[in-house]
């Protein structure tokens, strides 16, 4: 992966219990289009279950509260944000890191695959790929049951600005998505100092990324053992892991450990309980 000349400053924000402070720190990032704040419910029941832990919710480059980083907009240039935000958190003077190491990373989908190739760049004791597929998707671009790529191309035809988020939702809804997916993605329809709403994302860039998850292999990086313990969450009832995938999965090293959970993609709206229930059981 090439070195991306400047890293993007990551947003990020601590969750943890009032009333102890954490021995261990999880870093925890989230797919396209998202933001590490879809992940704080999950992060709060995580801590009320393993009150030694606490979380730290990570917004990628081009996503949430984070600087947008400079071209190329990759899934390598991802993990160079990530890392250097690492250092900084391990780092004596940071107040992030307080009271605990950092000692385990997960992100869902996009951010699985940035997860995963972080830990090539520093290491974890533990990284979670929340339904990722380390493998290249030679066809997801073009897959009409691809949901990631209908919402794109439907962010790339509606209109930037709005009157209102509810008429955002609505469009959505009536593409055929469901009105939780459709609540969710409206998190990027922020206020625009002008008046009204706007959509925040640059889909050109987001385009750009999407093609690169597609087209990474990052097998050799999951399978080499010396970058720490890789859980990886199945979502049964998407398309994510192919049938090959899931055979290759059958007999990995025994460093890499396979969840199944029964959810769509979006696995923190279908299941965020189970997913809750995965990380207290599984955290070492």
């Amino acid at each position: 992966m090439a070195q991306c000349r400047v890293p993007a400053k990551l947003h990020h924000e601590r969750i943890a219990r009032s009333d102890q402070t954490p021995a261990s720190w999880l870093v925890m990032t989230h797919g396209i289009y998202g933001s590490g704040g879809n992940w704080r419910g999950i992060a709060r029941k995580l801590t009320e279950r393993r009150p030694e832990w606490g979380v730290i919710l990570v917004d990628l480059r081009q996503h949430g509260r984070s600087e947008p980083g400079t071209p190329p907009h990759t899934v390598a240039a991802c993990a160079h944000d990530l890392q250097a935000l690492l250092i900084e958190l391990r780092s004596p003077q940071s107040s992030s890191g307080s009271g605990g190491a950092i000692a385990a990373l997960a992100g869902h989908s996009f951010g699985g695959k940035v997860a995963l190739a972080t830990r090539a760049l520093i290491p974890m004791e533990q990284t979670w790929m929340l339904d990722a597929s380390p493998s290249i998707r030679l066809a997801y671009m073009t897959d009409p049951g691809n949901s990631v790529i209908r919402v794109l191309e439907l962010m790339e035809r509606l209109p930037r600005t709005w009157a209102r988020r509810e008429d955002f939702v609505a469009a959505v809804v009536a593409d055929g998505h469901d009105q939780g997916l459709a609540q969710w993605l409206a998190m990027n329809v922020v206020p625009d100092p002008s008046g009204g709403m706007i959509l925040r994302v640059d889909t050109a860039a987001l385009r750009e990324m999407i093609t690169d998850y597609a087209s990474l292999d990052l097998w050799p990086t999951l399978l080499d053992p010396a970058h720490g313990r890789v859980e990886i969450v199945v979502a049964e009832r998407a398309s994510v892991f192919t049938p090959a995938d899931r055979e290759r999965l059958a007999h990995v090293p025994a460093h890499v450990h396979a969840h199944a959970i029964d959810a769509g993609h979006w696995l923190h709206i279908d299941a965020p309980g189970a997913v809750v229930d995965l990380l207290a059981t599984h955290l070492r």
